[in-house]
């Protein structure tokens, strides 16, 4: 009875503790139950909105589109840079192109367009050959590291793959013409930045490429056929050295300047001004680009693309350039060089530049050079070459000498008598023959070179004592420098042009050399540097600062000009320290060079100027004569005498002798050319304005 009893209470006590663990069970069943709404409350009520955002979560990109630059005018608002519309094929790269969507485009893309054979040597680097051959070869890329070096970082290894692929492999496609446009296109592919179309071809792209690609961007993915620009020249070849270059779209930015690029936002394959003008006025020039936003989902697809900006084109240029005298005076100094060559074979380049001696604007700027393959074929623009390159300038510097005198207390109307002189250790100095007692005036009218000897000896300091030494110092030479510095002999002008010459000062190796410089026989100068040096003597003194541009102003959608932006007004660098009195009398001594007894008795025009024949030797293109004597000819002036409206210099190197009249030839054509456009525009003027007054 005992143990029925004690099993009965055992029975009972394992249910009750059944039972507890069944109610615990279930307690635990609904604190995790309650638990899991409170969590899903949590996420449906206070962060639903946060998870919804998450999920539709998007990202936005930019690219920017090309547009054109600024264009550029004349003094006369004749439109002289253009822009023309072109097709170029673009490849653009988003969040979810592999490098193997790259090659298989490419291999499409292929199938239409190709390239020419020098291009591709030209454009295509062993760099880019090899980033092609690992994107291309995947497999045999991964065999070229070791095990261990597979686990080095991906720019580690990246870059021991490229070097460790082989000149076999280089070779091979440089062979392979096929091989070698891919390499091209898979370059261009990955020469930019996300979104950012990169030009893969426009330059010699034909119609049926265009058509060809346009009919099948469907298999082209990232692929577009876009409306691009390239500069057009209205005026053809005249000037277009000197308004300079804008590279490719292949080309993009320079490498030299790439930090300045960078610094400024520029993309990697944005065209920029290579040379001159483009490249002068590049932060004014370089248009604001179209903006585009490309907005993308979490998985970097794109859902949508808007243009958020339109762009605009860069600044526009007002030039100081006449494009009917510099046409006129480019044909002028062709006609005269052909005819004077043709007896003088190493003469075969000539420079004429024609500038407001007040304003500092340049007119005109003509170079022209003989082509060293074919002198009797087309002739080849050097019109950098009047402020790139320097010559002898002869007598043509004789009233700079005559005002450093006078700033070097050399008095008005001062005698000397020209003859031979005589100095110890130094050749025998003199004119190109005995003219007696000299003036200024008469130094100037007949171009005595022992007149202007003695001035150099007034400013050393020595007395001439026939066969005594000529004691002049490093100092004496920097001292006639430096005066004729002050007229902008042997300094840099200040045009707004890059890489311009200040001229060549060499060192002397003898005492006579000072001599020398006082008849521009030893330093040289750009024709752009005789212009203002007789512009200084023109105006009445002041060094003005050559300019080509003249104002900038803010792009319209007109054919013309819009509002000012920055006025380059006129610029004085310098007064030269000479009274009135005695510019005065090197204007008339320049004026009686051009009398029926002076140097300059050929120039037929209201003219003041020097003429000047310097012996130098020969320096030019043809090397076998290098050392060769022969004769610069030159001509600086303003005319009209009185009141001046143009200045000008003519410079014509290596003539076999001074038999030629080839630079006073030049001078009478140029200034009748100037003339007759005046006249001309004078015209168009009175009717524009009578017509004005009619409608009135």
């Amino acid at each position: 009875m005992t143990d029925q009893n004690t099993n009965a209470s055992e029975q009972r006590k394992l249910r009750k503790s059944r039972y507890v663990r069944i109610n615990v069970f279930f307690f635990l069943v609904f604190i995790l139950f309650v638990a899991l709404v409170v969590r899903l409350g949590v996420v449906q009520i206070v962060q639903g909105e946060e998870f919804s955002k998450e999920v539709s979560r998007t990202e936005s990109d930019y690219a920017r589109l090309p547009a054109p630059r600024g264009k550029m005018y004349d003094r006369y608002d004749r439109v002289v840079v253009d822009n023309k519309s072109v097709p170029a094929i673009t490849y653009t790269v988003d969040k979810t192109t592999k490098t193997q969507d790259k090659i298989d485009t490419a291999k499409k893309l292929s199938q239409f367009i190709s390239y020419e054979p020098e291009y591709l040597a030209e454009e295509l680097k062993d760099r880019d050959i090899r980033d092609y051959w690992l994107a291309a070869n995947p497999e045999e890329a991964k065999a070229l590291l070791s095990e261990e070096e597979l686990k080095l970082k991906p720019s580690e290894t990246y870059k021991l793959q490229v070097e460790r692929v082989s000149e076999k492999e280089i070779e091979a496609i440089k062979a392979n013409q096929e091989e070698q446009e891919l390499a091209y296109m898979y370059t261009r592919f990955s020469s930019g930045y996300q979104y950012e179309p990169q030009v893969v071809k426009s330059l010699n792209l034909t119609d049926k490429e265009v058509s060809s690609v346009a009919e099948n961007l469907e298999q082209l993915p990232g692929v577009d056929v876009i409306t691009d620009w390239d500069r057009e020249n209205p005026y053809g070849e005249y000037l277009s050295t000197i308004f300079g270059g804008v590279t490719s779209p292949e080309q993009g930015i320079l490498e030299s300047r790439a930090d300045y690029y960078k610094a400024r936002g520029y993309a990697r394959n944005e065209r920029v001004g290579k040379s001159y003008l483009e490249y002068e006025y590049e932060d004014y020039l370089n248009p604001r680009k179209a903006k585009v936003e490309y907005v993308s989902d979490k998985s970097g697809n794109i859902v949508t693309q808007k243009v958020v900006d339109e762009g605009q084109r860069g600044y526009d240029l007002k030039l100081s350039f006449d494009m009917e005298l510099q046409i006129e005076v480019e044909k002028i100094v062709e006609e005269e060089l052909r005819k004077a060559s043709a007896s003088h074979h190493l003469m075969d380049r000539a420079f004429v530049v024609m500038m407001d001696p007040y304003q500092g604007d340049v007119l005109s700027m003509v170079g022209k050079q003989l082509n060293p393959k074919d002198r009797s074929g087309d002739m080849l623009d050097f019109a950098y070459g009047t402020f790139a390159t320097q010559y002898e300038a002869g007598s043509t510097v004789k009233g700079a000498t005559v005002l450093s005198g006078y700033q070097h207390g050399l008095p008005i109307n001062k005698p000397y008598r020209d003859r031979t002189l005589n100095f110890k250790g130094t050749p025998p100095k003199s004119s190109y023959k005995t003219l007696g007692p000299m003036n200024d005036l008469s130094a100037l009218k007949l171009s005595s070179n022992v007149y202007m000897f003695f001035v150099a000896l007034h400013i050393a300091g020595v007395d001439y004592v026939p066969n005594g030494p000529l004691n002049a110092s490093t100092e004496d030479f920097q001292t006639l420098r430096n005066y004729f510095a002050q007229f902008g002999l042997g300094v840099p002008t200040g045009v707004d042009l890059p890489q311009e010459s200040s001229g060549l000062m060499s060192t002397p190796d003898n005492p006579g050399k000072l001599l020398d410089i006082s008849i521009g026989q030893f330093d040289t100068y750009t024709p752009l540097q005789l212009a203002q040096y007789v512009s200084v003597i023109a105006n009445g003194g002041s060094r003005v600062q050559p300019r080509i541009v003249t104002s900038i102003h803010a792009p319209v959608d007109e054919a013309e000009l819009g509002p000012i932006v920055v006025d380059k007004a006129p610029n004085v660098l310098n007064r030269v320290n000479n009274t009135p009195e005695e510019i005065e009398r090197v204007q008339q001594g320049f004026k009686q060079v051009v009398s029926p007894s002076g140097t300059g008795k050929s120039i037929i025009y209201d003219v003041a100027g020097k003429t000047g024949t310097s012996q130098t030797l020969y320096y030019g293109p043809k090397r076998e004569y290098w050392g060769r004597e022969t004769n610069n000819l030159n001509f600086v002036g303003y005319y009209p005498s009185g009141n001046p409206e143009i200045s000008f210099s003519v410079v014509v190197p290596w003539a076999s002798n001074d038999k030629t009249s080839i630079n006073k030839d030049i001078t009478n054509r140029i200034v009748e050319a100037y003339i007759k456009l005046q006249k001309k525009y004078v015209t168009t003027t009175e009717i524009e304005y009578t017509k004005q007054e009619e409608e009135e």
